[in-house]
């Protein structure tokens, strides 16, 4: 393994229960050795994942393009979908599907997390943001290549019921009154009935959207299944739902920073999510954090430098010539990761 010291990671190189041991881009050195080796990683696996510098460099410059060209042929797709009642599954298959599964394996997550807000037409951008982010998770849980596909397939189309919502209620800026909202709930069986139906579309890709708003202690929505009754694919797709919807402008709520996102998600382990999908997604960020530039609560730039083990949320930042302990300064948070 001595050969590839001084080479660059092109994928994250993961343990058997998910957690990133190295970060994409990380260049080889010899202290890494004895953690591969640690974590029974062999020659192969490595070897297969790198690449010279300057092609991750020019992944990162074409991740925004990227994601605004799917999201582009995605809005397309819907409107199609919205007048035929029918899905194109040769476009999905051979065009979107595989540009999401690509995208998905960008280097810096903080600037794929950028780039895949949503800040005009929510409901197309959500989906293939949540496509994104699922492949994401679903990589990170090393699913197989199959079972992956099957997932950003379900994940990409979660949300094709709101094709037969009215577009004024699934647009409107303002909060839904209680009948409009029983009314775009039903968008999870309308979606499942139309992808049920569909050609291509395997059962499990169908139950993404008839159970992400389901919940680990059943309330949640259609059917208010337990949690041994949601596939895993919907569980996966939950997370990513949620952490997608609450990052991105939508009609009615303004994105939340970044400090406030995590919060809510680790609140989600006590029975809402699932504890071991929402792990592994909050540490895989957790370990990609060193080295990232963030925007404070008061507007300032700076950099991580440390994460405090016993308080990943409160970082130590270097803001010019100074540090700054979030653990210690309570009235300071992390507004915003700048992609880079």
């Amino acid at each position: 393994m001595r050969q590839f010291i001084g080479k660059t990671l092109k994928h994250d190189v993961v343990n058997h229960f998910g957690v990133t041991i190295l970060p994409a881009r990380s260049v080889l050195q010899e202290e890494h050795l004895a953690l591969l080796e640690k974590h029974n990683i062999d020659n192969v696996s490595i070897l297969f994942d790198l690449v010279e510098p300057e092609r991750n460099s020019a992944k990162s410059e074409t991740a925004r393009e990227a994601v605004g060209q799917v999201m582009n042929r995605a809005k397309a797709m819907y409107e199609s979908i919205r007048e035929s009642g029918q899905v194109p599954m040769n476009e999905l298959q051979n065009d979107i599907i595989p540009a999401v599964k690509n995208i998905a394996g960008h280097p810096n997550i903080f600037g794929l997390f950028e780039a895949v807000k949503a800040q005009g037409d929510y409901t197309y951008q959500h989906n293939i943001g949540v496509g994104i982010l699922s492949t994401m998770i679903g990589k990170w849980l090393q699913l197989s290549d199959a079972d992956l596909t099957a997932l950003t397939l379900g994940a990409t189309l979660l949300d094709i019921g709101k094709v037969k919502i009215p577009a004024e209620i699934i647009n409107k800026p303002g909060k839904l009154t209680e009948e409009e909202f029983e009314l775009v709930k039903k968008h999870t069986v309308l979606g499942y009935d139309i992808l049920k139906k569909t050609e291509g579309i395997g059962y499990r890709s169908a139950l993404i959207a008839l159970q992400h708003h389901e919940r680990e202690d059943g309330g949640g929505y259609p059917l208010g299944l337990p949690s041994d009754k949601i596939d895993l694919f919907s569980k996966i797709v939950a997370v990513a739902d949620i952490f997608h919807a609450m990052s991105s402008e939508r009609p009615y709520q303004k994105a939340l920073p970044f400090y406030e996102v995590v919060r809510q998600l680790r609140e989600g382990y006590f029975g809402k999510l699932d504890p071991r999908i929402v792990s592994v997604f909050l540490e895989n960020i957790t370990t990609k954090m060193i080295g990232q530039k963030v925007v404070l609560t008061d507007d300032r730039e700076g950099e991580i430098v440390y994460i405090n083990p016993h308080d990943e949320e409160a970082p130590l930042i270097k803001v010019g010539e100074s540090f700054i302990d979030l653990s210690c300064e309570r009235k300071l948070q992390i507004k915003q990761i700048i992609g880079l």
